[in-house]
């Protein structure tokens, strides 16, 4: 899941959802026939298979195979990152695995050019003085090698403005900087891993009445982004010999305990897979015990000596991204050429084996593919899967593929805006869409780690509320209760979303995602939930199999209008009526 950071009881939101018009099967008309069925009138009741609901339920959850899936992609092929030999690895393993379940069309699909490639082989840090100590640390994503062993004295600089590295200047050569500020590292009093409980789901059912002020989160993400890009050649200009940064901290504290979060944030610059913004020095990131001990010897003017290596390597300048794409057919003559599509992303970070970020999603997407091909359903409408990469690092995989086959936002092209990620950007003008836009039902994405599915996020599109209402009512007993308008972010489902195309993220218990797996090292088989990873396989299986029996496609929100944001935002005109014509203050 993206760095980027809910959950109604059915029976409430259909209190607050009015059922749409039922379809007047009578009235059907040449006008309705070539009108987009996600337009048409939807029924009030749901034909549901019941039977169908049974048979998926007995093979998902005594018959699962997630965690052999998991095994295979952890152990053996272990973590991706985007543009590495790993992910080519998984990408061909994922493709003939699904033919090997009987899926068609299993295939790669280019999305685009990404950048380096990149593979940490060994990284160690050690203090040699005052004492000897072996510390807990990684290379932080294309990091560069320091081509061999390298010793140094450690140096902590206190830099919260680019002016403060004015004191630097010609102290630095040679040395091994410590930059990061000492945060506090606060006992575990809670547990990292957590379900949700009614409250939780009740508050997740109510809309936020105050939105959150995106603009500034960002205006302070670029600032810091510009900041560590600036330290960053500044300290290889001094020929620093190599930077370690101490890990933060995650939720319930727990980044602590030799847990380190590895990902961008511990470079010099989100793109630091491209050649001409590349971290221009070794950077590792170091648990935060290891690095408090080095901080306050240097705190307390105790000279610090350090040796490290940080043995990397890169395969490439111009790698490019594949997403894995595989179908069960559509059997109806008339449907068979809509989709349903259902994925997750199958890149990782480098520090783990992205086992719960976003490996329990891909496996889950894959048990869906098997349960479904074991049980020989004939679709009326195709099932499509896709295992999408470059996720981590803006989405790209998933905003590849709906660009290349159903349409986009365009982004801006001011000179500002060129000078951001793609993933930040403003949109440049209204959505584009494709004539194959019209042939997809819907998107559902799992991307939470590996808790159970407790409801959906149905992204303010209400009149999904009575139908998904309809379809969990038989799923309550494994514990999927929750529906909530809301929209959630920072994963693959909002490439869809942003185009008018129904994509969903599942509700998914927290486990201790975001305390303790999240882009870390222990992201790792054994923190995979068996039981929970084949309930969610179950549940996504069938939502699936819903979505593609309806007589319908699932209906849409009005399109989306973003590039209207910034004026319907701004302040009415003309407001005061005892404002003057004079001059405004």
């Amino acid at each position: 899941m993206l760095v980027r950071y809910l959950r109604v009881p059915a029976a409430l939101l259909i209190s607050f959802v009015l059922p749409l018009a039922a379809a007047d099967k009578s009235k059907t008309n040449s006008a309705n026939d070539n009108q987009p069925s996600y337009d048409q009138p939807q029924p009030q009741v749901e034909t549901l298979d019941l039977n169908m609901y049974q048979r998926i339920r007995l093979e998902g959850l005594n018959h699962s195979h997630a965690m052999e899936y998991a095994s295979a992609l952890f152990d053996d092929i272990g973590p991706r990152l985007t543009g590495s030999q790993n992910l080519k690895h998984a990408n061909e393993w994922t493709r003939d695995q699904f033919t090997a379940m009987g899926c068609s069309n299993a295939h790669l699909e280019d999305w685009g050019e990404f950048g380096m490639g990149w593979q940490q082989l060994n990284t160690w840090v050690r203090m040699t003085s005052p004492d000897t100590a072996v510390f807990i640390a990684q290379a932080g994503p294309w990091s560069p090698a320091t081509n061999g062993a390298v010793t140094g004295s450690a140096v902590w600089i206190d830099v919260s403005d680019e002016k403060d590295l004015d004191k630097y200047k010609g102290k630095l050569a040679g040395k091994i900087v410590l930059y990061g500020a000492m945060r506090e590292v606060p006992p575990v009093d809670k547990p990292f891993w957590t379900q949700l409980d009614d409250k939780e789901l009740k508050e997740l059912t109510e809309w936020p009445i105050k939105p959150r002020n995106r603009g500034d989160f960002m205006q302070q993400f670029m600032k810091r982004l510009a900041l560590r890009q600036a330290v960053g050649k500044f300290l290889a200009d001094e020929h620093a010999l190599a930077v370690i940064t101490p890990s933060r901290d995650g939720k319930n504290g727990g980044g602590s305990g030799g847990t380190i979060f590895d990902d961008s944030s511990v470079g010099f610059g989100w793109e630091a897979y491209k050649r001409e913004t590349a971290n221009p020095l070794p950077v590792v990131v170091m648990a935060i015990e290891n690095y408090g001990r080095v901080y306050r010897l240097l705190k307390a003017n105790v000279p610090v000596a350090m040796e490290m290596n940080v043995d990397t390597k890169f395969t490439g300048d111009h790698e490019h991204g594949f997403d894995t794409i595989a179908e069960i057919p559509g059997t109806d003559a008339k449907l068979k050429d809509e989709v349903v599509m259902v994925g997750g992303h199958l890149d990782s970070w480098a520090s783990g084996t992205g086992a719960t970020d976003n490996g329990a999603g891909t496996v889950v997407a894959m048990e869906v593919m098997r349960i479904l091909n074991t049980l020989q359903v004939k679709p009326r409408r195709t099932i499509r899967v896709a295992l999408w990469t470059g996720e981590e690092q803006g989405e790209f995989g998933s905003y590849g593929y709906v660009r290349q086959h159903f349409g986009q936002v365009p982004l801006s092209t001011a000179p500002d805006q060129l000078k951001m990620p793609e993933w930040v950007r403003k949109p440049g003008g209204p959505v584009q869409l494709k004539p194959e836009s019209q042939k997809i039902s819907g998107y559902f994405n799992l991307d939470n780690g590996s808790g159970k599915v407790r409801g959906v996020y149905l992204q303010e599109n209400a009149a999904m509320a009575p139908i998904f209402a309809q379809w969990i009512e038989p799923l309550k007993d494994l514990g999927v209760t929750t529906l909530t308008l809301r929209n959630t972010g920072g994963t693959d489902h909002e490439a869809f979303d942003a185009i008018g195309i129904p994509g969903f993220q599942f509700i998914q218990d927290p486990l201790d995602y975001e305390s303790r797996t999240h882009h870390s090292n222990m992201d790792v088989y054994e923190e995979l939930s068996p039981g929970d990873l084949a309930q969610a396989a179950v549940v996504e299986a069938t939502f699936v199999y819903n979505a593609a029996m309806r007589d319908q496609m699932l209906p849409r929100k009005p399109l989306p209008h973003p590039e209207l944001e910034e004026q319907l935002k701004a302040p009415l005109r003309n407001i005061m009526p005892g404002a003057g014509a004079g001059e405004a203050h």
